[in-house]
């Protein structure tokens, strides 16, 4: 990280910690949310990255990596795991065996349409803070 050559003022140090509080509590909610639905918190992260893929590609293990910020092999175990819940089925691509695409179950697309709902209200009630939050830091 290279320095910035303007200095940080009390409120804008004040203004970043309480965004990342708010981030934080966010992300406390969702991960309380899918253990509450009975899935692990990165379970439900890959289910939400797989279904908001851009259409009409298919995701790769490589592209889910990607997306959660995961090494390869980390996201093959987390895959593994989906797969033997019923949450994703697996495919070799037609053209190029090495590249394994992964899609939603029925299963998975009703437990994410449920955790996804209470997602977009958690963010109904915190966006207009974190939206003034991100103002100040812009002015």
């Amino acid at each position: 990280m290279r320095p910035n050559s303007e200095s940080v003022t009390q409120a804008e140090y004040e203004t970043l910690a309480a965004l990342r509080h708010l981030l934080r509590r966010f992300l406390r909610f969702s991960e309380d949310a899918a253990r509450g639905a009975k899935i692990a918190p990165q379970q439900y992260q890959a289910l939400l990255a797989i279904k908001g893929f851009p259409r009409p590609m298919r995701i790769t293990i490589g592209e889910l990596a990607e997306r959660l910020q995961i090494r390869h092999h980390s996201a093959v175990g987390l895959v593994d795991r989906l797969v033997a819940n019923g949450y994703i089925d697996r495919k070799h691509d037609r053209r190029d065996r090495r590249l394994i695409h992964v899609s939603l179950t029925l299963r998975s697309e009703r437990l994410l349409e449920r955790l996804a709902s209470a997602h977009k209200e958690q963010l109904r009630r915190s966006g207009p803070e974190i939206e003034t939050l991100l103002k100040r830091l812009r002015q």
